[in-house]
């Protein structure tokens, strides 16, 4: 295994110090305005200055332009602890940053500005960043962690589809927003698979050291790993066809069987580590919603996606930064009151919009509360994590738990 790596003293602003403080913070603050603007536009009150049909854009903007930030700022701070080579850091890392703000800019003005430069400014940060991601790989010869390459450029390939349309030149917006989605879900289901169990078994092995460790990997994760991939594949290509329904389903299941084994039940005590095990339930609840809602109609299509998406995706990101922040400033692996704030917060969000269209002539009312819960989630990360992320790492300081 590659060391871990020294970071430059460069005299640089701390902020720029590692890929998760910028990429982190400006990625809670992007989902936390993109919403309203998305409901407003929604709800008729205001226009989007964008080329994109408003619905188009409210998931481009939480896929290519929240998710891509928050893989971002997971990758930029994972790759050197995989590949033991310098971080990227200082000038290089602010120029990712401003490509990536770039790009929210040139597509919220893309009727202005113009569909062609705003298409070739948003995806010059998708694929650049994807160059630096299969550089260190290729250079650190991680061979294990080049399922990586292939995801960002999944993630550059839709966000293309995407702007196709916009261009006038395919009819692949759709395809482009499903691909997306189901990368950041396959990226869910291979690091969580990596990520949770581990931390687990650390857990338990300190706080409940007669309990049963979680289930190592084997067989059958690649068997259930597998079925995700495949569930997913059918979903982007034939979201409507006969096979996706039941491979949804038997994806949910083994999932769901999957998590089980993990040992979630044991960590109620430990609210940072639940809620990962939460948002990989999510993506399990959200599988077998896709399968079971196309054989036994239930629920509004728009369940099963939201599950995955404001579910499983917002769940899991946000667990994942707050842990990663903490851990990687220094501070104590606690989750305090904000961050059990943030927890409640965008799970109430799911909760709202996997059941606003039950509200019949309350359904808009609904959709508002579950966009300010989702704004409250990640505006509360913006101020409480925002200080620790612009500050150095703390060294040998008590710190009360954010």
């Amino acid at each position: 295994m590659a060391g871990i790596p020294r970071y430059r003293r460069d005299g640089g602003p701390a902020f720029l110090a590692a890929g998760f403080r910028p990429f982190f913070l400006f990625a809670s603050i992007w989902s936390a305005v993109a919403i309203p603007l998305w409901l407003l536009a929604f709800s008729g009150e205001s226009g989007l200055p964008s080329a994109l049909p408003a619905l188009f854009w409210h998931v481009h903007e939480m896929v290519f332009g929240y998710g891509a930030a928050v893989v971002a700022g997971f990758l930029l701070t994972a790759i050197p602890n995989w590949t033991g080579r310098m971080p990227l850091e200082g000038p290089p890392l602010l120029g990712l940053l401003l490509l990536w703000l770039s790009g929210r800019a040139a597509v919220f003005f893309s009727a202005r500005i113009g569909e062609p430069l705003a298409a070739l400014v948003d995806l010059s940060f998708p694929f650049l960043f994807l160059l630096v991601v299969a550089r260190e790989i290729v250079a650190g010869r991680n061979w294990r962690n080049l399922p990586m390459v292939a995801a960002l450029s999944s993630l550059f390939a839709a966000n293309l589809l995407v702007h196709l349309e916009a261009l006038g030149l395919a009819r692949t917006a759709p395809f482009g927003n499903r691909l997306g989605i189901a990368t950041l879900l396959m990226l869910i289901s291979f690091v969580g698979g990596r990520i949770i169990p581990s931390f687990t078994r650390n857990w338990l092995k300190k706080e409940k050291p007669q309990s049963a460790a979680p289930a190592s990997f084997g067989a059958f994760d690649r068997a259930a790993l597998a079925a995700v991939g495949l569930a997913l594949a059918f979903w982007v290509v034939a979201p409507e066809g006969r096979a996706t329904p039941p491979i949804a389903l038997l994806a949910g299941l083994a999932l769901a069987f999957r998590l089980a084994r993990w040992r979630g039940a044991a960590t109620f005590s430990d609210p940072l580590l639940l809620v990962l095990h939460l948002g990989y339930g999510w993506l399990a609840f959200g599988l077998f919603l896709l399968g079971l809602d196309r054989i036994v109609p239930f629920l509004p299509q728009t369940a099963a996606l939201h599950a995955l998406t404001a579910g499983a995706i917002g769940t899991m990101t946000l667990a994942v930064m707050t842990r990663a922040s903490l851990g990687h400033t220094g501070r104590p692996l606690a989750a305090g009151p904000r961050t059990q704030a943030i927890y409640v917060f965008v799970t109430l969000a799911a909760l709202l919009r996997l059941l606003s269209p039950l509200a019949a002539g309350h359904a808009l009312f609904v959709l508002f509360l579950a966009g300010t819960a989702w704004s409250a989630a990640f505006l509360l990360f913006a101020f409480a994590y925002g200080p620790a992320l612009a500050a150095p790492r703390v060294r040998g300081e008590r710190t009360r738990p954010l």
